[in-house]
Formats: C-alpha cells, structure tokens, sequence
C-alpha cells in the first residue's frame, strides 16, 4: 500500500512513523484534551489506541492520520477517517471522521483545516456517499466543528457506547452526504 501524505496550507496528514506516536500521546492524552474522549489512557488503552489506528490504515487505506504542523514539523494530533465500530453503534461501518489536537494547537482553525481536508479526501479519494461524525453533548466544541462543516445533527442515529459512563456514554452523530459537501463547496 502506498504511503498516504495531504498537504493542506499549514498542515499534512500522513501516515504513523514509529517515531510519532510517543510524541502524540505526549502532547493529547492529557485531562483537557481528553475531557469528552473517555478520559486520559493509561499504557494499555495507548496500546489499544495505536493498534486500532494501524489496523485500520490496513483494512481500508485510510485512518485517523498523523497531523503535522508545515513550519515547524510538530505533531498537533490525529485527524481523518475510519470505518465506524463503537459497541452499539448506529453508523457501524460508516466512514467516521473525527479529530483530536494538543491543547496549545486549539483556536487557530487547525482542526477546520484538517476536517475539511478530511472530509474531501472522504468523498473524492475514498468513495464515501455519506459521512459520519460521533461526539457527546458536552463537548460543544467539535460539535460546533461538525455543523461550521456543513454536517447536520442526527438525533435518528444517536446511540449508548456502553463501555463508558456519562458524560461519555451517549453518543451523539452528526452527518453530512456528497451531495451536500459539493454543493456547499
């Protein structure tokens, strides 16, 4: 498989070097940033994490890429795509997108770049007619995201991930068609 590099104006979502990963976890797996993601991982839920991503990548020549900043090479985060797979999930095997960036890389529209980078690549690279995106109801901001992406609540989808407690629990899905992102485009 060949190896997966975008380029958007400040950013590059690429493929995991074995070098990014302890940098990454360093820099997001901490309270803030993951306050709605099921709070911070410990060795083994890190473990997991880096296992799911790369056997994605494997499965479907897409995942949550490594975020590079262009001007200084630093790894902000993840952001990309992945077949859904929550237990009780009511989008399983949908293309997700979704996000995660360091807390000092919050406010400056990285995440909007590279959601929208995401989601184009969805649609022309990768064959998706609809994509999904899954959040809680407290965490406002990448709900914000989701509809300033042109994504629509789907209360019809909203669903219980029984592996965790509130607030955490209950997802919420937004989606948007390729219908709808070419004729907001």
């Amino acid at each position: 498989m060949a190896e997966f590099r975008f380029e958007t104006d400040r950013l590059i979502l690429r493929d995991w070097r074995e070098e990014d990963w302890a940098e990454f976890f360093r820099v997001t797996n901490t309270p803030a940033v993951m306050r709605w993601l099921g709070g911070v991982l410990d060795d083994e839920g890190m473990a997991k994490q880096r296992a799911r991503v790369e056997a994605c990548r494997a499965a479907n020549g897409f995942c949550f890429w490594a975020t590079e900043r262009k001007v200084d090479r630093a790894i902000l985060g993840f952001c990309g795509l992945k077949r859904a797979d929550a237990p009780g999930s009511s989008v399983t095997g949908e293309i997700e997108f979704g996000w995660r960036l360091r807390e000092d890389a919050w406010g400056q529209g990285y995440a909007r770049e590279a959601a929208t980078a995401a989601l184009g690549l969805a649609f022309a690279r990768f064959g998706a007619r609809e994509v999904v995106a899954i959040t809680v109801a407290g965490n406002a901001p990448s709900w914000g995201l989701m509809k300033r992406l042109g994504m629509r609540r789907r209360e019809d989808l909203d669903y219980v991930d029984a592996r965790y407690d509130p607030p955490w629990r209950d997802g919420i899905v937004y989606s948007i068609t390729r219908d709808e992102w070419e004729s907001a485009r």
